[in-house]
């Protein structure tokens, strides 16, 4: 039963991101992308003060000063400037299918610069993985769209972040830790706008209200994973993580008439195959690892 309620709460936490995804790609034809992203850090604050003021718990703490803290907030806002600049001027869809690899990638950092054991059959679902993410984005070939690298750095950034999160030895909160995070995305809004020559704008009240439901759906969904997180099966539950991109798809279809090609479809299976397998990998031989140390 605890299996079953962990992936539910993580499918329901990955469609609450599918649809704030949505959302904030049917405001970026209005709303600059930059101040989108301050606005939704701006809440983010305000939803989490609210919470931790409302548990008797401090809104600030020093672990929040900590350099690979501030390392992780300033990674978050980098994946998220870019990713969202991929949402604004890219399919849906495509975006979606290329924050997949996330967990493919950081397997590789995590091998590559935490010193993490990866044997040779996950090395080889890692590169099998990544030419599923060229088949994705079709480098070379006459559908090649440049803008595609803004989703890849942002997917790349977002990584990062998980990689010095693994590695990040601290007794902080997660709520203090996404204050954190969210505090990093007011100013890397607003440098983007900057950067892209964009004023701000007042939304209208239909623009505001979208902007509202973006910060609840999102809040909404990191509570649900959360909550995933701590139920059952660790590996099972987080393979539902992948449902995020079945939502995308529908999505996509339904409200910006997005239909991939055959070659993108193949390679978001191929993504996901290897990055399940990956997980899956990973877990089953934690598994024996935690059991001998269970018994010394």
């Amino acid at each position: 039963m605890e299996n079953l309620r962990g992936a539910a709460l993580m499918t329901a936490s990955m469609l609450g991101f599918a649809i704030e995804d949505a959302l904030i790609k049917g405001l970026s034809g209005t709303v600059p992308a930059g101040q989108i992203i301050a606005f939704i850090g701006l809440g983010g604050i305000v939803a989490f003060a609210g919470w931790l003021l409302a548990t008797g718990q401090p809104v600030f703490v020093t672990e929040q000063r900590r350099p690979k803290v501030v390392l992780r907030s300033g990674l978050e806002a980098l994946g998220s400037i870019f990713f969202v600049s991929s949402l604004a001027l890219i399919d849906l869809t495509l975006a979606s299918a290329i924050i997949q690899a996330t967990p493919l990638v950081v397997a590789m950092g995590a091998a590559l610069f935490l010193g993490q054991q990866v044997g040779w059959r996950r090395w080889v679902a890692i590169l099998i993985g990544f030419a599923g993410v060229l088949l994705i984005v079709k480098p070379g070939a006459s559908g090649f769209d440049p803008l595609v690298l803004l989703a890849i750095i942002g997917m790349l950034g977002l990584a990062a972040r998980d990689l010095v999160t693994r590695n990040l030895k601290s007794d902080i909160s997660g709520p203090h830790l996404s204050i954190a995070a969210f505090i990093g995305l007011v100013p890397a809004g607003l440098l983007l706008c900057v950067v892209w020559g964009q004023s701000l704008v007042w939304p209208t009240p239909y623009e505001w209200s979208v902007l509202v439901l973006c910060v609840f759906v999102g809040m909404v969904a990191y509570l649900a994973i959360i909550a995933a997180t701590r139920a059952g099966d660790a590996a099972f539950i987080s393979s539902f993580r992948y449902s995020r991109m079945l939502f995308a798809l529908v999505i996509g279809a339904l409200f910006f008439a997005e239909f991939p090609d055959a070659l993108t479809l193949v390679g978001v299976a191929i993504v996901i195959a290897a990055g399940l397998f990956t997980l899956l990998r990973e877990a089953r031989l934690r598994r024996p690892s935690q059991a001998s140390k269970g018994t010394i």
